[in-house]
C-alpha cells in the first residue's frame, strides 16, 4: 500500500476516533436499561447498523461533493466545525436508556446519525471520492472507538492538545475540499505553492484561534 492510499485512511481513522468519542456514551447510555444478556446485542446489532448508515451517507456526500461551489461550502462548514471542537465544552447528550432491544438498538443508529453529520461531512472531504478507503477506515475506527472511547477520553481530558490535534486535522482536511472544488482550483492552478500552504495556514490559524478563545474564556 502506498503513501497516497495509507494518508487518506489514517486520516479518517483520526478523524472517527477524535470525534466519535461522544457516540460511544450514546451507546452505552442507550443499552443501560437492557438486562446484561441483551446488552451486546444492542451495542453490536446498532453499531453494525450505524455503520451501515454512516457508509451511505458518506456515499451520498461523496456524490453531493461533485456539485460546483459544493466543496468549498463543505470545507468552509468543516472550518466552522474544528472551531466548535476546540471552544466548545459542553457535551451533555440527553439520551434515553431503553428498556427492550429494538428501542436501544434505534435510538443508538438514530442518535449516530444525528452526532455523525461531523463525521460524515470530513470523512467525505478525506477520502478523496474513494469509497472503498471509507469503507476500510470506518471498519477500522469504529471497533476502536466502541472499544476504546473510555481511554480515548480519559486520553483527551489528560491531554488537552489532542483536542488541538483533532481540529488540526479537521481544519486541514477543509482546505484541502476547497482546494479540490473545480472552481478554486482552476483558479489557483498557476500558484502550485498555494497547494501547498494553504492546508498549512489553515491549521495553525484553527488551532491558534482556538486557543486564544478558550483563554478568553479562562479569563472571563
Amino acid at each position: 500500500m502506498n503513501w497516497d492510499m495509507l494518508e487518506p485512511i489514517l486520516i479518517i481513522i483520526s478523524i472517527d476516533i477524535i470525534l466519535g468519542g461522544d457516540n460511544a456514551i450514546v451507546i452505552a447510555l442507550a443499552s443501560r436499561n437492557l438486562p446484561k444478556h441483551q446488552r451486546n446485542k444492542a451495542i453490536f446489532l446498532g453499531t453494525g447498523l450505524a455503520i451501515a448508515a454512516r457508509i451511505l451517507l458518506t456515499a451520498v456526500a461523496l456524490y453531493l461533493l461533485q456539485i460546483p461551489y459544493l466543496q468549498l461550502v463543505g470545507g468552509l462548514f468543516l472550518f466552522y466545525i474544528a472551531m466548535q471542537l476546540l471552544t466548545d465544552n459542553d457535551d451533555n447528550q440527553d439520551i434515553h436508556g431503553g428498556d427492550n432491544l429494538m428501542t436501544a438498538v434505534k435510538t443508538i443508529v438514530l442518535a449516530d446519525i444525528v452526532m455523525g453529520f461531523d463525521n460524515v461531512l470530513a470523512i467525505a472531504g478525506a477520502s478523496h471520492n474513494n469509497i472503498v478507503l471509507v469503507v476500510f477506515g470506518l471498519l477500522i475506527s469504529v471497533p476502536i472507538i466502541i472499544w476504546g472511547s473510555r481511554f480515548i477520553l480519559l486520553l483527551m481530558d489528560k491531554f488537552p492538545l489532542l483536542i488541538y490535534f483533532g481540529a488540526g486535522l479537521l481544519a486541514y482536511t477543509a482546505a484541502e475540499m476547497m482546494i479540490e472544488d473545480h472552481s478554486v482550483s482552476y483558479l489557483i492552478m498557476d500558484y502550485p505553492e498555494v497547494k501547498v500552504w494553504m492546508p498549512v495556514l489553515s491549521v495553525v490559524a484553527v488551532t491558534f484561534t482556538g486557543y486564544f478563545v478558550n483563554k478568553r474564556k479562562e479569563r472571563t
